[in-house]
């Protein structure tokens, strides 16, 4: 077992992106996609170690670019500036997600009837935008991602198994944010669960988060149990 791992560019209209993608060489024949949406602070090596242990797991792992080819924030401010414009533009969100999603279909390792999209924090809700486009996609999963809906999409149905994986102290999302997305969900006819883990703040899978004060910290347990789930949910989707 081998997992060979690179960076492939890819467009949305003008803009140039630079996905990390990991698979293993060892396996025969076309498999599972599994993107991955990044934090507010861009592509970083968090979600290119991600992209090694789904490679790991037998799948394709493809780190999402939202923001352009080596374009990555240094601290809370500039990851700010940097994720607000596609807060308030969910169409332009939901438009560099989806070119993801077909420079990922093209890649030659990948079986493009079984793509999935995850995500944490701000990739949390990439990811979810990504199924409430209604694009064929098997599987999307939040971790402490944000939850509100766009107000670009009414009434589509979201073909997407649906998995959100929650800190109930998590106070970047209130648990009216929750409700609303549960409502929503049910709505939209999707297939979807939400594990809410208890004294379990915002970022709870980054070993780095260490900002109790600004609602964020690293939770062990929550780290383990949560990627677990993802690991059923995975096997389950793409069965």
């Amino acid at each position: 077992m081998a997992v060979v791992s690179n960076t492939v560019g890819y467009m949305d209209g003008d803009v140039l992106l630079e996905a990390f993608f990991a698979f293993d060489d060892a396996l025969q024949g076309r498999r599972p996609v599994v993107l991955i949406n990044h934090t507010w602070a861009g592509r970083d090596e968090f979600v290119a170690e991600k992209a090694k242990k789904l490679a790991l797991l037998g799948y394709v792992g493809f780190a999402v670019d939202m923001y352009g080819k080596g374009v990555l924030g240094s601290n809370p401010e500039e990851n700010e500036q940097l994720m607000r414009p596609f807060m308030n533009d969910r169409q332009m969100l939901q438009k560099r997600m989806l070119a993801a999603y077909y420079a990922a279909k093209l890649m030659p390792w990948v079986d493009d009837s079984k793509i999935a999209s995850i995500g944490f924090c701000f990739g949390g809700l990439c990811a979810l935008d990504l199924a409430r486009t209604g694009v064929e996609l098997k599987g999307a999963v939040s971790f402490h991602g944000l939850l509100g809906k766009p107000d670009n999409i009414l009434g589509n149905s979201i073909k997407a198994k649906i998995l959100a994986l929650h800190g109930h102290e998590d106070p970047l999302v209130p648990i009216e944010q929750v409700l609303a997305f549960e409502q929503e969900m049910t709505s939209a006819g999707a297939d979807w669960q939400l594990h809410t883990f208890g004294n379990t703040l915002h970022a709870f899978t980054n070993p780095q988060a260490n900002n109790p004060d600004f609602g964020m910290a690293y939770q062990a347990d929550a780290d383990r149990r949560s990627w677990l789930i993802l690991e059923n949910f995975l096997t389950e989707i793409f069965s």
